[in-house]
């Protein structure tokens, strides 16, 4: 691997994440930063696009997204938003003074 591909890139912050560019090993650290910056920016639901394939992805989705504090809910797409690859997330409200524990 060339430094080249370590350099990190930024994402831009939008109400959907697609994790088809990211490496499985990335979405533990990606999505906790993805999320806290969605708060910030008043985004209380996301959409988190991880494919049909295999199902390995969206299965290590769910379980990180049944761990995180900043998680409300989530449950898989209708047919308009993804279907079963990708997951609609419901995230905590964010205040200025930091998190909203629901």
């Amino acid at each position: 691997m060339d430094k080249e591909d370590e350099k990190p890139f930024k994402v831009p912050i939008s109400s959907e994440l697609d994790l088809h560019c990211f490496r499985p090993n990335e979405i533990g650290s990606l999505l906790p930063e993805y999320f806290r910056e969605c708060r910030i920016r008043g985004f209380h639901e996301v959409r988190i696009i991880h494919g049909k394939g295999s199902g390995a992805l969206r299965e290590g989705v769910h379980r990180l997204l049944e761990r995180l504090p900043e998680v409300q809910s989530f449950k898989l797409g209708d047919e308009s938003s993804g279907s079963w690859g990708a997951t609609r997330v419901c995230l905590k409200a964010w205040v200025e003074d930091g998190p909203i524990e629901n």
